[in-house]
């Protein structure tokens, strides 16, 4: 028995720059793709940590649940649902697996919805730039159980010690009247090898888990602090650069969306059919990384 992933779904650009709007859309889209109606979704987790006008409440997860159409109205007898933030920064997607892998294997729901993105709060641009280097970008991952020998192993996490590397909040001493539209981002000087260190500790951890040297079947799917930190991380595992897969960068990085709109960019382009794994190394502000083996199912084309 396992919890798998039945389907994905993305939202970037267009008309809005709301991650409300496109982390809804994005999680209409998964449902779509699964052929499920709303109602079949049990739970669902937000792990996205940048969002518009600096929100506070209520939680933004229930703003996206509305969005998504689930769960909005009941008559007697009908299935619940409900909504929460995981908030963790890059990791918080793989930690949402760890709470959705442990609602499954109860059985107390049948499928358990993960969104994710970011957007600065001002809502008035998507691109990333040296101000606030995350780009806005929704995506959602629709999990179930299954009972073949696929889907996700444990989740291993760690946390370096010393400063967090990276740091995002509202400067209250000087945002005025204009702080729901503001927020500062610092990273300190050689925070993506710090981030590295800890990203290479959870994934050898993780692969130590599944006892095989073999890497030739593995896919890796990392953070994406640059374009270049998933091939590092993948030199350092000894894992070939050409079983990399990536989101698109093109409007820098998706931040807390990066895992999951790269694993729909590689279904999407039917490049993990010769691959039997993937490998997910989440690392952030911490600095803390989290890392997962994922035994893909025969539903992307992975090889039995």
């Amino acid at each position: 028995m396992g919890v798998r992933i039945k389907s994905t779904g993305v939202s970037r650009t267009g008309d809005t720059h709301s991650i409300i709007t496109h982390s809804g859309r994005a999680a209409k889209r998964a449902m779509e793709r699964a052929g499920i109606q709303p109602e079949q979704v049990g739970v669902m987790i937000n792990a996205g940590v940048h969002r518009d006008s600096n929100i506070v409440e209520p939680a933004v997860s229930a703003l996206i649940q509305k969005a998504a159409g689930i769960g909005l109205e009941y008559q007697k007898d009908d299935p619940t649902s409900f909504s929460f933030d995981l908030m963790n920064g890059a990791i918080g997607v793989l930690n949402a697996v760890q709470v959705a892998t442990s609602i499954l294997e109860t059985g107390s729901a049948e499928h358990v919805l993960i969104v994710s993105g970011d957007t600065h709060p001002s809502l008035t641009r998507a691109v990333a730039d040296d101000e606030f280097p995350y780009a806005t970008a929704g995506a959602a991952l629709l999990l179930e159980r299954t009972d073949e020998p696929e889907g996700f192993g444990r989740v291993h996490t760690a946390t370096a010690e010393g400063t967090p590397a990276i740091e995002a909040y509202v400067d209250t001493a000087t945002m005025g009247t204009v702080g729901r539209g503001l927020m500062t981002v610092e990273r300190e000087p050689g925070f993506e090898d710090r981030l590295l260190e800890v990203a290479l500790e959870t994934a050898r951890a993780a692969l130590a888990d599944a006892g095989d040297a073999d890497l030739s079947g593995t896919v890796l799917i990392a953070s994406t602090p640059s374009a270049e930190f998933p091939l590092r991380l993948a030199d350092s595992l000894g894992i070939a650069r050409d079983s990399v897969r990536t989101p698109d960068l093109s409007y820098g990085d998706p931040h807390t969306a990066a895992l999951p709109l790269a694993y729909d960019r590689a279904v999407a382009q039917e490049t993990l059919g010769a691959h039997t794994r993937v490998l997910f190394v989440a690392a952030g502000a911490g600095p803390s990384a989290a890392a997962v083996l994922y035994r893909l199912p025969a539903l992307v084309g992975a090889p039995a």
